[in-house]
This record gives C-alpha cells, sequence and structure tokens, in this order.
C-alpha cells in the first residue's frame, strides 16, 4: 500500500489566482508559507520558511476565491504530485510540486469568526462550539447572532412505568 498524502496549515502569501479549465471546472492556485522553529547548534533561536503552492479544484476553488485573502490562515489536506516539463528558453527539464487540494479549513478570521461548516449543514460559529476552523466543503449561512428561543414545555413528571419498552 501508498500513502500520498500532506497536511498544511499556514498562511496564504497571495490572493487565490481563480481560473476555468475548458470543461468549466473552476481551478484557483494558492500560494501557502509554513514556518518552522528551532534551536541551532549554538541554542540561538531559528525561524524557517517554507512555500507550498496548492491547486484547488471545483467546489474547493470557489470557497477559496470567494472567502480567503493574503494573511489568513488555512488548512489544507490532499496530495503531492509533481509536473515536469521543457523550458522553452534553456531547453532544461524543469519541474514543479504542488499540493492537489482535497479538504480545507479556513482558519480563524481576523475578526474573531469562522467563515464555513462541513458539508452542506449549517454549523455554529466557532465560539458556540468552540473551536477555530470549521471545515470548508460549503458555504453556509450566517450563524445568528444569539441562539434561538427555546420553547416552554410544561412541567410533566415522567413515570417509569409508563414507558412501554
Amino acid at each position: 500500500m501508498f500513502i500520498n498524502k500532506v497536511m498544511v496549515y499556514g498562511n496564504l502569501t497571495r490572493d487565490p489566482e481563480l481560473r476555468q479549465l475548458p470543461s468549466g471546472t473552476n481551478i484557483a492556485n494558492v500560494g501557502i508559507a509554513t514556518n518552522r522553529y528551532y534551536n541551532n547548534q549554538q541554542g540561538e533561536r531559528q525561524e524557517e520558511t517554507e512555500f507550498h503552492n496548492v491547486v484547488l479544484f471545483g467546489r474547493l476553488a470557489d470557497l477559496a476565491q470567494q472567502y480567503l485573502t493574503k494573511g489568513g490562515g488555512v488548512f489544507i489536506e490532499g496530495r503531492l504530485r509533481t509536473s515536469s516539463w521543457d523550458d522553452k528558453e534553456t531547453g532544461q527539464k524543469r519541474y514543479r510540486t504542488e499540493i492537489i487540494g482535497e479538504q480545507m479549513q479556513f482558519g480563524p478570521r481576523r475578526n474573531g469568526g469562522g467563515a464555513t461548516g462541513q458539508g452542506q449543514q449549517a454549523a455554529p460559529s466557532p465560539q458556540q462550539q468552540g473551536s477555530s476552523a470549521p471545515v470548508a466543503n460549503a458555504p453556509v449561512a450566517n450563524a445568528p447572532a444569539t441562539p434561538p428561543k427555546t420553547p416552554n414545555y410544561p412541567e410533566a413528571t415522567i413515570n417509569p412505568d409508563d414507558i412501554p419498552f
């Protein structure tokens, strides 16, 4: 069995670039920067930044275009794909490794709210569910600022003998 799985959380280096295939499928190209902190041999704290090219297709591309902006956080799950071509100017073989995004979660918004929920269902805001990054597979209607009122049910005592099972 072979595994080709990538998980990356970082900040966008540019706004998503949306284009369309001849078939009509939308594609978004996104740049993500990730940081790694470590101590060198002298004990000094060092920072290392990696830049990743991410390609999103279909609905994920639409959501990226709609909700993601430069500097915002995003979590991408996907797979690696390496493309090669011959450079027309130099004749050299060129390579580009990209992450093909299969799932996406938006990071916290700068104003503290989340943007989407999982699947086609509405989800509570991050403050209500205790998380800062809901899954982003489809847009969600804005959650109300206050929870809906609970109906007042009459007080009733339940007799265990009345339960039929």
